[in-house]
């Protein structure tokens, strides 16, 4: 059952997010190891499209970057590669995704990354009238309009859903 009246204390996702005025609203489930998106839009009661998955990845150079990908599609890496103009894209192992934002792997908000980072959203997520993202926890999702990640946070729109 969500847990929807319960507040979490501060996060860096929350400080960045209350530092720069953006609206949002907190949304705290049961996280479930490997519940992934489709667990906490269940236990939230919204469209599992609407939730926006935070993906480290790197290229053929290992630098790492940021994916913003709805909870229900895939990264094709290939057409994300094409679309930045590297030659290779890939998941970032847990422990280097852990060290590149400062978030544990099921909790990593592209808000507040200990290591400044490209971040990129696949097109469709501006589409919609709100999102649900991490809030930097897991088991916390916050809930804010997409034009954030490009107005604020500067992300790249990019076609690499599957």
């Amino acid at each position: 059952m969500a847990k929807k009246d319960r507040h979490v204390s501060e996060t860096p996702a929350t400080m960045w997010l209350r530092q720069h005025q953006i609206a949002f609203s907190e949304h705290v489930y049961e996280y479930v190891e490997h519940g992934g998106t489709a667990e906490s839009a269940r236990q939230l009661g919204v469209d599992e499209h609407s939730v926006v998955k935070t993906l480290v990845m790197q290229d053929e150079r290992a630098q790492p970057l940021v994916v913003l990908m709805h909870g229900d599609k895939q990264v094709s890496t290939k057409n994300l590669a094409r679309a930045i103009g590297v030659k290779a894209v890939e998941p970032c192992k847990p422990d280097v995704a852990q060290r590149h934002s400062g978030y544990q792997v099921g909790g990593t908000s592209p808000f507040g990354l200990r290591k400044a980072m490209a971040v990129y959203v696949e097109a469709g997520v501006l589409d919609l009238p709100q999102i649900y993202i991490n809030g930097g926890r897991r088991g916390f999702l916050v809930g804010i309009t997409p034009t954030v990640l490009i107005d604020t946070l500067g992300a790249r729109p990019v076609h690499c859903a599957l």
